[in-house]
């Protein structure tokens, strides 16, 4: 049987998840898909931040892919706003990637 999501439904509650992440911290696609119940739909997760650019409320510069690369980058105005987003909260990244990755890493399944 194969798994239907429902777009919408499924975008708005990714954006419920990325509202929880605490400011100086970042997770990735793979587990708010895993969080919400749908491990194979990283990518759609990654389709949901990028339609959220409009969404004020919605901070899509915390998720990054499961190694820490900033992937949605290009999906910022301006050439380095997501990586400029994340070190206004103190999290250093070079050549795309954060550095201390485990660091920063929020597990939504834990919300610490």
């Amino acid at each position: 049987m194969i798994e239907t999501i429902d777009k919408t439904n499924f975008f708005e509650r990714v954006y419920d998840v990325v509202r929880q992440i605490p400011h100086g911290r970042v997770t990735s696609y793979g587990a708010i898909a895993k969080y919400l119940g749908a491990a194979r739909s990283a990518r759609m997760v990654g389709w949901a931040m990028n339609a959220s650019h409009t969404m004020e409320d919605v901070p899509a510069h915390r998720v990054v892919n499961r190694k820490g690369l900033l992937t949605g980058k290009f999906h910022f105005d301006g050439t380095n706003l997501m990586q400029q987003l994340l070190e206004n909260e103190g999290i250093k990244v070079v050549e795309n990637q954060i550095v201390d990755f485990e660091k920063y890493f929020w597990e939504p399944t834990k919300r610490d």
